[in-house]
């Protein structure tokens, strides 16, 4: 069974797995859904309002449009809103604004997620212990999670399956407990009163955006698609859901025992907790919540090396701390979401503070898969009219959540899509940018230059730079090569080498694509290596390219042997020298100003990461970089006069 779809099969396994790995963010959402909902006086209406509007949200937006319609849109058994950015790109390029504004919201959301969780968690500490300082605790807790990820998390992953059962069979017997103290509350499970809170409550509308905090975690269902497959997610879904519901009735039920009252910061989730019971809740709620934070952060490394490749981010150090596959780490994303996560904490302070900015992005992300999807359905040749009650349907669902969560907007709503609309700005300078220098970039056809490159292989009186001289092209086709990498070999300072590799990298639609194909431009002179590589690869060109000269020796294709008469006849293997081209910002330009503007911010953004030889896991002793000037419109009028 291939890799990537080892858990795909139902098991016993793969369903634990899913447990563990996609269901911490919404699994953990009765911490805080009930008491966003009802935060003043406790009144039926709004009870059973909100808790129907709960069962149905969970019903129609991640049972029906994720579960069970989304996860058909696989990538070659990935998913994600770039795996289906990639299965759509093709039909327009409008569509890369969409997947831009849906992948900065979800990374947002992963800002305020960890804070959100273990907060809620480590509050009901409060109720043991009144006064106890919980935002230094929260903050080490996030503090000691993140500064683990560099070591991946191989063994404790294992644990996640077990754990976050035993979190759901808490949730559901928790549940049961407070129906029986109130068993006319499951008359929720009919609409009719979701319909009567939203139309007859006083601001009943608005309290949408507190309801949509119950299926936050549905986008990451599809994100994790390759990790657990369509089927482990379906079938672990219905003990998922059931237990979530029984909790919210639950709670419900309790809620309902105290009709009249006033909440005064309890939390509905820890009072269904007897007393004995509290301090083993809040540590398996505390565990869940980290689990979920965990969850997020992978997501959010995987998202961006899915962006990197997409070249919609800048190409940072992406670290693979252990042999599992699609386990990745990202040292510059795991400071900046440390960094969001702590300042979150320290600004909203508490869990109920935090609401007010948690949702907001995520219904833009939510949206944004809608348009994709529908680009995909109609690819797939489905009736244009389904379609249309697809995107009307779930149009004005998302849209209704967008609208009632914006009135969060002034009272900490502004800091996710502060956050979100920072992320859009770098991932649009970035593609812009890397469109500008595609189009500025000046190709030739190789072939005339192959006699001149025979000829300076050959040339004794030019001292030689490399035995083997590695560039790394841009050129799609096989049988050009940029200007300027022509100019590096024969003028800049001639750069004499036995053998001349060119290196093209190609990005594939599927996710794992690992492929390869050898032209020889020159036999023994010049050859080029095309590797075709999946947008979930990761980019060891150093290790590819040493296994594809080990196989063309093995089949006697070239000759690596050192060229040199003394080492020659040592059968000594000849040095290999990689060139890597950088470009600069040229001073000879006249922009036009949004040009300017994109490339100005970009290269004042590639200054804080790391270099291309390092994405591309170059040894860097071996790898010589070379400043290129990018000329975009070069100035054609200077008032410049000779004097004599």
């Amino acid at each position: 069974m291939d890799a990537k779809h080892q858990h795909s099969a139902i098991s016993t396994a793969g369903l634990l797995i899913a447990l563990g790995i996609i269901y911490g963010d919404i699994g953990t959402s009765p911490l805080y859904v009930m008491k966003a909902i009802v935060s003043g006086q406790i009144d039926p209406l709004l009870v059973y309002g909100g808790i129907s509007c709960v069962i149905w949200t969970l019903t129609l937006q991640t049972t029906v449009k994720y579960v069970l319609l989304t996860l058909n849109a696989d990538n070659n058994g990935e998913g994600g809103i770039f795996s289906l950015y990639a299965l759509v790109r093709r039909r327009g390029a409008w569509l890369s604004a969409v997947a831009i504004i849906g992948g900065a919201a979800l990374l947002a959301d992963g800002v305020i997620t960890p804070p959100i969780s273990v907060s809620s968690a480590i509050e009901g500490l409060e109720a043991v212990y009144p006064g106890i300082p919980t935002v230094p605790i929260v903050i080490g807790i996030i503090a000691a999670l993140f500064l683990l990820q560099s070591f991946g998390t191989q063994i404790v992953g294992k644990a996640f399956g077990p754990i976050m059962f035993v979190w759901f069979a808490m949730l559901g017997i928790l549940g049961v407990s407070g129906i029986l103290h109130h068993p006319e509350i499951l008359k929720a499970f009919n609409p009719y009163y979701a319909y009567n809170l939203l139309v007859n409550y006083p601001g009943g509308f608005w309290l949408l955006g507190a309801v949509f905090l119950c299926t936050t975690g549905a986008e990451a269902l599809y994100s994790d698609l390759g990790h657990c497959g369509k089927g482990n997610i379906r079938i672990s879904w219905i003990f998922v859901k059931s237990c979530l519901v029984l909790n919210y009735l639950g709670q419900g039920g309790w809620l309902m025992s105290q009709q009249g009252q006033q909440l005064n910061g309890r939390n509905p989730f820890y009072e269904l907790m007897p007393e004995w019971f509290l301090l083993i809740g809040i540590g398996i709620a505390t565990l869940a919540a980290v689990i979920a934070s965990q969850a997020l952060i992978t997501g959010s490394f995987t998202l961006v090396a899915e962006a990197i490749r997409l070249n919609m981010w800048p190409k940072v150090k992406l670290n693979y701390p252990t042999d599992v596959k699609g386990q990745l780490f990202v040292p510059s994303m795991n400071r900046l979401l440390l960094l969001g996560c702590i300042g979150v904490v320290l600004y909203f302070r508490r869990s109920e503070h935090m609401e007010a900015a948690y949702g907001l992005a995520i219904t833009l992300t939510m949206l944004m898969t809608t348009v994709l999807l529908s680009v995909w359905l109609r690819s797939k040749k489905v009736p244009l009219a389904v379609i249309g009650l697809f995107v009307v349907v779930y149009g004005t669902i998302e849209g209704s959540f967008l609208v009632a969560n914006l009135i969060k907007f002034p009272h900490g709503g502004w800091v996710s899509l502060l956050i979100g609309g920072l992320l859009v700005a770098v991932m649009y300078v970035w593609l812009r940018a890397y469109y500008i220098k595609r189009r500025l970039t000046e190709f030739v056809k190789i072939d005339p230059y192959i006699e001149a490159l025979k000829e300076l292989s050959a040339d004794e009186s030019v001292s030689k730079y490399a035995t083997h001289l590695v560039f790394l092209t841009s050129a799609e086709q096989a049988s050009e090569i940029e200007a300027k990498i022509i100019y590096s070999i024969f003028q800049k300072r001639p750069k004499r080498a036995d053998i001349y590799w060119f290196v093209h990298v190609d990005t594939t639609d599927q996710p794992y694509t690992m492929e390869y194909k050898v032209t020889e431009l020159a036999p023994d002179d010049a050859f080029r290596i095309t590797f075709r590589l999946g947008f979930r690869v990761e980019q060891k060109i150093n290790l590819y390219f040493r296994k594809v000269i080990e196989e063309l020796v093995r089949n006697k294709e070239v000759d690596i042997t050192s060229r040199y008469e003394s080492l020659s006849k040592q059968h000594v293997t000849g040095d290999f020298r990689f060139v890597v081209m950088e470009k600069y910002l040229s001073v000879e330009n006249d922009f036009p100003t949004m040009e300017k503007l994109v490339m100005q911010s970009y290269f004042y953004i590639k200054q804080f990461i790391a270099s291309e030889a390092k994405y591309f896991g170059l040894d860097t002793s071996s790898v010589k970089v070379e400043k290129v000037p990018l000329v975009i419109t070069p100035v054609r009028e200077m008032s410049l006069q000779r004097i004599f």
